[in-house]
């Protein structure tokens, strides 16, 4: 990367946002949370290419990645935390991609559970040319680190044999806890430089600079000192400060505007809070940081909702003796665009009000739980306001340990939800959960215990359905299939949505759609007499317009014989005509006529049924295209019928 004195704006070859307005897709994957500067644990290809046009490979990289190509590699990354090592890993997975940029069909790029306490994590299995990501980071503690490296001991071996790529992640200052095995697939990183990362962020941003105007040295010692994540947040603030139109026309007034925000927000807004000590002026403080950029009226309501949610009193006084709502906004620094809406006049104030009030009165968080509970309803709120409003209390919540905080909400939300739609404020916050580096699997292990326990209701039961498909679907798709597994057995309207989204993730993938089959297998196993649930399931599953092209023989015989051993039902009815439908249609898919009479294993009542099936599906009309489907058919089934009948009467038999 060069830093010639000259005038820089590339042109990216990702997405990029640029420009104001509200953009926001609750149903559309990341892209809202990366507009919110939310971090993602989601690494889908759309994720990977933002993340690779913004990469500055950091020392040791290159050595990684020539270890890493290897078929059946296994490295492990050392790195000091903020060092953006986590990044590193991902990038090298992405690498391994076509040019680094495309991904091979059917090739699985998935984030491993960094314990093993997710219920329902089962055999990795993977395939050639799959690649996984362990993050073993957040562990802090020598019992859980232990665990992990037996699991990790476990898998290397799996991971040579496919032929698969897998990269680690280690957890710092617990050299001592190392395991030898180890070392032999251990790398070190070094940071990369802090002014090459920000200049990378502004050239895709398409910020116009020139290199001496990163030369200041409250910028060097911001890049010498901050974690990757921070610096990204940084220049994502240049950025805000300039789509803004507030802090002038300058690059260097803008990223002065910036500097101030990361490095002086946390004492202004200390001293502020200090100096305002009635209860209504704090309450107004961070009513107003919570609902920026809503509507004064509706963060007025917002206001005298939060006092009596902590049970202020009101003022005996009426309200044109008070001071006046403009007075006390102007007071706090917030000012009232021509639109109406609310924002504080220093960049990023925000943000660091909201950090101070969670981290500096724990005693008010199940309030402001209840507070948003509430208050995201208010009449005057857009979209848009709400969604902004759960990201803000969400965020929150999780910067402090508070991930039940935000799933209670999840529920109540969801809970409360009328009609057919998915709760939006609901869904937001599962996917802000569920995205969490951090609490990830604290919400993947909530949300099995949800589905695998108690009644749920319609609300909630939709909302576990559209953040499975949606969200966990892309990052740990088998956790998503055996959610949606527990969903789709319910009873209800939202159950039969929850089998429309476990039929839609298993026919995206081969390997799902054969996971899924084995998965309602092994209920015949446990249970002898399938349920009916688990039979229809299976039966739907298992249709020609369900099964992947081309069609996996052996698993779709080991699902029709494990339907065919159950007494003969309607059920089966549309699943054989589907494929004598596909056999009239396409000659390759005749082979479904042989396999399916052999999965019944010559049983005389399944015979009989095929039978039937076949009859009332050639009509009487006798079309030739059918007529010779069906005759086909028949000659396979009495083939199976004789072959039982000569092993039965064969001496010895």
């Amino acid at each position: 990367m060069t830093e010639q004195d000259h005038v820089t704006v590339n042109d990216p070859r990702g997405p990029v946002k640029n420009g104001e307005g509200h953009q926001y897709n609750f149903y559309g994957g990341v892209d809202w949370m990366l507009r919110k500067g939310v971090a993602s644990l989601r690494i889908v290809r759309e994720d990977r290419v933002r993340l690779a046009d913004r990469f500055v490979r950091p020392v040791g990289y290159r050595s990684a990645a020539e270890r890493l190509e290897k078929p059946g590699s296994v490295v492990s990354l050392k790195a000091l935390p903020g060092s953006g090592r986590r990044a590193a890993a991902i990038m090298l997975l992405h690498g391994l991609g076509q040019d680094g940029d495309a991904d091979e069909e059917g090739v699985r790029f998935e984030e491993l559970p960094a314990t093993d306490k997710d219920e329902d994590e089962g055999f990795l299995a993977p395939g050639e040319g799959d690649r996984f990501l362990l993050d073993l980071s957040g562990i802090a503690d020598e019992e859980t680190y232990a665990r992990a490296q037996r699991r990790l001991a476990a898998h290397r071996p799996q991971i040579q044999e496919a032929g698969a790529h897998m990269v680690v992640v280690l957890p710092w200052g617990m050299d001592h806890a190392h395991s030898p095995d180890l070392e032999p697939y251990t790398v070190d990183l070094e940071r990369p430089r802090g002014v090459a990362v920000v200049t990378r962020y502004l050239r895709m941003d398409r910020m116009p600079f020139h290199s001496v105007d990163l030369n200041s040295a409250g910028l060097q010692r911001l890049c010498d000192r901050s974690p990757m994540r921070e610096l990204a947040r940084f220049a994502g603030l240049v950025r805000t400060a300039r789509d803004s139109g507030r802090f002038g026309s300058d690059f260097a007034g803008w990223l002065d505007q910036a500097v101030h925000a990361v490095t002086d927000r946390a004492g202004e807004v200390g001293r502020q809070v200090t100096s305002v000590r009635s209860a209504p002026g704090r309450a107004l403080l961070l009513t107003a940081a919570v609902f920026e950029e809503a509507r004064a009226d509706t963060v007025y309501e917002a206001w005298h909702s939060l006092m009596r949610t902590v049970k202020h009193e009101e003022e005996t006084t009426t309200e044109l003796a008070r001071t006046d709502f403009g007075e006390r906004l102007a007071t706090l620094g917030i000012e009232r665009a021509p639109d109406g809406r609310l924002r504080f006049e220093r960049l990023a104030y925000a943000d660091a009000v909201r950090t101070y009030f969670w981290a500096n009165f724990p005693g008010l968080r199940d309030d402001l739980r209840d507070w948003i509970c509430h208050a995201t309803g208010l009449r005057g709120l857009t979209t848009d306001d709400r969604t902004n409003i759960v990201v803000r209390f969400g965020e929150g919540s999780l910067a402090v340990g508070r991930p039940d905080h935000l799933f209670d909400l999840v529920v109540r939300w969801a809970d409360r939800a009328t009609g057919t739609a998915c709760d939006p404020r609901a869904l937001t916050a599962l996917q802000l959960g569920l995205s969490h580096e951090r609490f990830g699997g604290w919400f993947r292990r909530r949300m099995y215990k949800c589905v695998s326990s108690g009644r749920l209701s319609d609300g909630l039961t939709r909302v576990l359905t559209v953040a499975c498909l949606r969200s966990l679907g892309a990052t740990h798709p088998d956790q998503a299939l055996v959610r949606l597994h527990y969903l789709a057995v319910r009873k209800g309207e939202a159950a039969h949505e929850a089998r429309e989204a476990l039929y839609d993730l298993a026919g995206r993938d081969r390997r799902l759609y054969r996971l899924l089959i084995d998965r309602l297998r092994d209920g015949t196993r446990r249970e002898p007499r399938m349920t009916e649930a688990r039979l229809r399931l299976l039966t739907e599953l298992l249709r020609s317009d369900r099964a992947p092209d081309p069609p996996p023989w052996p698993h779709l015989f080991l699902g029709w014989e494990a339907v065919f051993s159950q007494p003969p039902t309607e059920l089966w009815n549309p699943l054989v005509s589907s494929w004598l439908d596909a056999a009239a249609g396409d000659s390759s898919r005749e082979m479904a006529l042989g396999v399916i009479v052999g999965a019944t294993h010559g049983r005389p009542a399944a015979l009989h049924r095929l039978y039937a099936i076949a009859c009332q599906w050639a009509g009487p009309a006798r079309h030739p295209s059918r007529t010779a489907v069906a005759d086909r058919f028949w000659q396979h089934i009495d083939h199976a019928q004789f072959a039982r009948t000569e092993s039965t009467e064969r001496p010895g038999a």
